[in-house]
């Protein structure tokens, strides 16, 4: 399985997803080895075993690696010179000295070129850089584990190279992930490059996933891929071992709150002009904005212009135990998302027992009864559901209390074992052609 981000270490839903299903996966019976661009070594590994793609030491240019046609898709500065990246001066000497006796020009043996890529498993400027090198990596793991597995699953746009080199090199069936589509990240404005990734992956795969129906037709319908090799998998929730009591909140407000990367996908924009509507009936109110992205600082001056800087609070982005404190002191959850493949936060909110109020426009909508549900665009009718819920206890009370039962039912378990039933379809497929 490769992956891009694996908890702790996560920038969003990707890597809670993962863990979640490959927690799921081990208690079906699946073994998983997990492969990620940086492992930080603090990584579970009760459940999966974790490779760090920057301790393989793989061949670069090497003839059939099954990376061969993406590095072709990268430019390349080839210097006539013997010099050999990554080794010690005893170990140059040595490739000098036999330079030196033999006139060669190019080194015969593969082995001296032979490397390790340092991934930094972030989404910096050097992103196609780390995907195209994961994708060499990943022909050398597939090398490296003959015979040790069965199925190939890549998570996301930024694996599915590494997972088309991996199937070309064992055979193995292939299952790629679809999370989130270029046109849901982008709108029509799509990065030409990441359309061109994510649709190689979804032809060259065997079976395409996606984390809701409504992905599933963005896949079908913008993208061309065939229907019957697209099934939809919808994701779950994890319940903590330990839920630990909640802090202490130090006010009395209500609190409403936003969670996410704060970019034009999550809908910020409509969360504060919701907020300002809400505000105008009942003061006591406060919103908190918990994420980071590039919408951070217009967000802050339409606060600021909005006159509403008081009321609200800017937390960054949050992880783990915090993420679960944030709820616990929540009175209400917010997800106005404009293009939502599925969000696994609203689940996690209920999962704290708060009432959660999500765009229609989401994925999750398609699993939840006890969610409110609204257009992302209607701010007024956003307004009116977040004055409803802090307003009237027993509308609250509903929604909290029938949310958690219906979440309670939301299992990565489940998930997984539907999870199974398509590796052993694809996989019993691919010996009959």
């Amino acid at each position: 399985m490769f992956g891009w981000e694996f908890p702790p270490h996560i920038a969003g839903g990707l890597g809670t997803a993962c863990y979640g299903m490959t927690r799921g996966l081990a208690r079906n019976g699946v073994d998983v080895t997990f492969i990620v661009p940086h492992a930080y070594g603090d990584e579970d590994q009760r459940f999966i075993r974790v490779v760090n793609a920057s301790d393989v030491e793989a061949v670069y240019g090497s003839t059939g690696s099954g990376a061969d046609d993406v590095l072709d898709k990268i430019s390349f500065i080839h210097i006539d010179s013997n010099m050999v990246p990554y080794i010690t001066p005893e170990e140059y000497a040595t490739y000098h000295e036999e330079y030196v006796k033999t006139g060669k020009r190019v080194w015969e043996s593969t082995d001296c070129w032979k490397q390790r890529y340092t991934f930094s498993g972030k989404y910096g400027a050097n992103l196609m850089e780390e995907v195209a090198r994961y994708a060499v990596v990943a022909a050398q793991v597939a090398k490296d584990l003959e015979g040790q597995f069965d199925v190939i699953h890549a998570h996301d746009w930024l694996t599915y190279y590494a997972g088309i080199a991996a199937k070309k090199v064992s055979g193995k069936p292939l299952v790629v992930h679809m999370h989130a589509t270029e046109y849901d990240r982008s709108g029509e404005n799509v990065n030409t490059q990441v359309h061109a990734i994510e649709k190689n992956g979804m032809m060259a795969a065997d079976c395409v996933m996606a984390v809701s129906n409504l992905t599933r037709n963005i896949v079908i319908n913008r993208y061309g891929i065939p229907a019957e090799k697209v099934v939809t998998v919808h994701n779950a929730v994890r319940f903590a071992e330990k839920s630990g009591e909640a802090p202490e909140r130090g006010v009395e407000d209500k609190i409403i709150t936003f969670l996410g990367r704060i970019t034009y996908q999550k809908g910020p924009d409509y969360f504060v002009e919701a907020a300002a509507k809400v505000l105008k009936r009942v003061p006591n109110v406060r919103f908190v904005m918990a994420g980071s992205g590039d919408m951070m600082n217009h967000v802050i001056r339409r606060v600021a212009r909005l006159g509403i800087a008081d009321r609200f609070h800017f937390t960054g982005f949050l992880r783990g135990d915090d993420v679960h404190k944030m709820f616990q002191l929540s009175d209400v959850y917010v997800m106005p998302s404009v293009s939502e493949p599925f969000g696994i936060s609203p689940l996690e909110a209920m999962r704290s027992n708060v009432p959660v109020i999500i765009s229609k426009q989401s994925g999750v909508a398609e699993v939840l009864d006890y969610a409110v549900k609204v257009d992302y665009w209607d701010v007024d009718a956003l307004a009116d559901a977040m004055y409803g819920l802090i307003k009237y206890p027993a509308l609250s009370n509903m929604f909290s209390t029938k949310g958690l039962e219906e979440v309670t039912n939301l299992k990565w378990n489940t998930v997984a074992a539907k999870m199974k039933t398509i590796y052993e379809r694809i996989v019993e497929e691919s010996k009959n052609k």
